[in-house]
């Protein structure tokens, strides 16, 4: 057990580490000259682009990778379903579709905290509409993905409304820009009105550790173990409606993160639902952090939006998980 421990520990620093090294390419990557200046205003616009343009940037990648992978772990340990993840079963555009609203309806305008609370009561219903629909199917495959692609149609649906009734050709392209999802052009401002809802969100999914590990022995082994059950999975939807909710609605919807990294991350934790979370976590913000990289560094001539880059990657590997999953059910495994 010890050996386990020291195991994921040097994990976890491993994947900190390279989340560090990231960040720092990621900062200093691109143009800082600041040609016909005089010597005096050059370090000012330099600093000007480092720490005004590339940091909240940055920050935001992080606390949105972050996010979106410990929400992926934890939704695929409380559902016992390796494919669920926020953008698959719905959550994610659960929060878009309550952004947009908020933004079809010029909510935003009487307050800086309309924008995240209408993207965490959107997750959050899709949560629990989730849960109801699939959460007591036992992670069944089927019945999880069939349940994602209602809530999904819904809040697409929902959308296209709005969007066929935009009011003006500026809420038009704002409620584009959420359905795309980017971390461009934002200021310290988002940074600092997600950063509360993100913390208090990811703490109640971290808590949720020890639970999904006796959840792994089924409903009736956790209850006897004295983990409440009902309980555990009001938790888990509050937690990521408040986390992945903050996140989509200054972001908008990125998808695949929560899908990607837990697999990625499982074969060295030795499969245990509460060991994945951190590293999760971890690589779920190196992960964002280097797509937004390739998508401001790429030579395509227009910068690609960030949410384009994860479903370029995530979408060939969702294909992959699905057609691996159904050769092991049919070789019985």
């Amino acid at each position: 057990m010890n050996d386990g421990r020291h195991t994921r520990s040097g994990l976890n620093l491993l994947l900190f580490g390279l989340l560090c090294l990231t960040a720092s390419v990621s900062l200093l990557s691109g143009d800082l000259h600041s040609f016909g200046l005089p010597s005096a205003q050059k370090p000012v616009l330099r600093n000007l682009i480092l720490f005004e343009i590339r940091l909240p940037r940055l920050l935001l990648a992080m606390l949105i990778g972050f996010t979106l992978g410990l929400a992926g772990a934890v939704l695929q340990g409380l559902l016992r379903n390796p494919l669920a993840e926020p953008g698959i079963i719905g959550v994610s555009g659960g929060a878009a579709l309550g952004a947009v609203i908020v933004i079809y309806f010029n909510l935003a305008g009487l307050g800086s905290l309309f924008l995240p609370l209408g993207g965490i009561l959107g997750a959050t219903l899709s949560m629990a509409l989730l849960y109801l629909l699939a959460g007591r199917g036992r992670g069944n495959l089927y019945t999880l993905i069939l349940a994602g692609i209602a809530i999904n149609t819904l809040s697409a649906a929902l959308t296209a409304l709005a969007l066929n009734l935009a009011p003006s050709p500026f809420a038009l392209s704002e409620i584009l820009f959420w359905l795309m999802g980017s971390v461009a052009n934002r200021s310290m401002q988002h940074v600092w009105l997600i950063t509360p809802f993100v913390i208090i969100g990811c703490t109640a999914l971290f808590l949720c550790a020890r639970g999904l590990d006796a959840l792994t022995l089924g409903e009736q082994a956790a209850a006897s173990l004295g983990i409440h059950v009902k309980r555990l999975k009001l938790v888990v939807i509050l937690g990521a409606g408040l986390a992945v909710g903050a996140s989509v609605s200054v972001a908008g919807a990125i998808g695949f993160v929560g899908l990607i990294v837990p697999h990625l991350m499982r074969r060295h934790v030795g499969h245990r639902p509460g060991a994945l979370l951190l590293p999760s976590a971890l690589a779920g913000a190196t992960l964002l952090v280097f797509a937004d990289l390739l998508v401001r560094l790429l030579p395509t001539g227009v910068e690609l939006k960030l949410g384009v880059m994860t479903a370029l990657f995530g979408a060939p590997f969702f294909i992959y998980l699905v057609l691996t999953r159904k050769a092991d059910t049919v070789a019985g495994r």
